[in-house]
């Protein structure tokens, strides 16, 4: 009768020599399954190729780092890979994860949804720099708020980015200056967006998003020329209408509040003003006659960069020595210690020189309509708590009155 083998003693440790053999073994196994996956299309089936990734999956879970690394490596560009095994390996440690993340064809927008909730910010970083990143992935990614994410996602033109996703970095902008700086270079970048992260944008900022949403309005007063006679005729009452077209018009000085005032012309009130100072009457006053709400000229008026004071006196066609004036009604300073012209007014002047009359109208009605026109009870209470409203409820004028009235500095 033949001897038998001795039983296997689980007990027993493994000595090192046999670990050694272990491991290569595994390694070697490993390589095997990888290429097995890795055979083309037309020489395996799916059948045997999902098989092979199933055992190669197993194998993973207490393989080394160096393994896994290794196996992502050679799996990363094949079209036919098992999904399965990606999205594992996508999840695993960074060193592992990022040769998948970085460049895997095979991971679908919804496995790279659930990565990015699953993983850590590093691996989310990797992701937002993919070649190619849809707006639903950008959604996930931003819901973050990580910084170097965020950026890098702006930086990518191959991300796209949604509305949701402009919105929540917009918000998130003023107190962030660089995303300033990255969101002005987007295609996604609405005249809404723009003209709103104006206001807490720097200096260089906001230059960038004056010459890119200062526009003329040519083909929406051509378009609509014919309607401003029956909308007078009928007394303004739709106010929707009246809205539209007081930013769509070409005029834009009041000529009923210049013959209410008590000053006449706008260049008085701020003649005025340059003499005894800015208060709250002047203000109402050079607001009304340059065709805006008080609310809009307060805005305007009390900012602290001052590049909105060129569009003032640029829009309703005030030479350039009355953004002086207005300068020197705020109280601003007119000169350097060197006995110069401040930079400050300096750059103010640059920028009431560099826009036309048009084009300052086009950015200063915008202001006016995006933050006045939906100043409701409502949308008050939204602002009062410091709460950004939902534009599918109130719009987008709502929204930009909420960022901008309800931000400090």
């Amino acid at each position: 009768m033949p001897a038998q083998a001795a039983p296997l003693d689980l007990g027993t440790p493994v000595p090192p020599a046999a670990q050694d053999a272990q491991s290569d073994v595994r390694r070697q196994l490993a390589k095997r399954l990888a290429d097995v996956i890795c055979i083309p299309a037309s020489q395996l089936t799916p059948q045997e190729r999902h098989m092979a990734g199933d055992v190669l999956v197993e194998l993973m879970r207490d393989a080394d780092v160096d393994l896994r690394k290794s196996v992502a490596k050679r799996l990363t560009m094949l079209n036919e890979a098992p999904r399965t095994i990606l999205v594992i390996l996508a999840k695993d440690d960074f060193e592992v994860a990022k040769h998948v993340l970085e460049d895997s064809v095979s991971l679908t927008d919804s496995d790279l949804i659930q990565i990015s909730r699953k993983v850590s910010g590093a691996h989310r970083k990797v992701i937002a720099q993919r070649r190619k990143v849809s707006d639903a992935v950008s959604d996930t990614l931003v819901e973050f708020l990580e910084e170097d994410v965020v950026e890098a996602l702006l930086k990518n033109k191959g991300a796209e980015l949604s509305e949701t996703a402009i919105q929540r970095i917009l918000t998130v902008s003023r107190s962030h200056q660089p995303y300033v700086s990255l969101l002005v270079k987007r295609e996604e970048l609405r005249p809404s967006h723009g003209l709103t992260m104006f206001w807490w944008a720097n200096a260089a900022n906001r230059r960038k998003i004056l010459h890119r949403f200062g526009v003329t309005r040519d083909v929406l007063q051509e378009t609509c020329a014919d309607l401003f006679e029956p909308a007078a005729k009928s007394g303004w009452e739709d106010a929707g209408v009246r809205k539209a077209l007081q930013f769509i018009e070409r005029r834009q000085r009041n000529r009923a509040a210049m013959e209410r005032s008590q000053y006449g012309t706008l260049e008085a009130a701020i003649e005025r003003a340059e003499i005894y100072g800015l208060d709250r009457s002047l203000t109402e006053e050079i607001s009304y006659m340059a065709g805006i709400k008080p609310a809009t000229g307060a805005q305007i008026l009390t900012d602290k960069g001052g590049e909105g004071i060129a569009v003032l006196c640029k829009a309703p066609g005030l030479k350039r020595e009355y953004v002086e004036k207005l300068w020197r009604a705020m109280k601003r300073p007119l000169v350097s210690m060197e006995g110069e012209m401040h930079d400050d007014l300096a750059r103010v002047i640059e920028c009431y020189d560099m826009m036309s009359t048009n084009k300052a109208q086009t950015v200063l009605r915008y202001w006016n309509w995006s933050l006045t026109s939906s100043l409701n009870a409502e949308v008050l209470r939204y602002i009062k708590r410091g709460v950004i409203p939902r534009e599918e409820e109130f719009g987008a004028a709502a929204i930009t009155a909420a960022l901008v009235f309800s931000h400090r500095d």
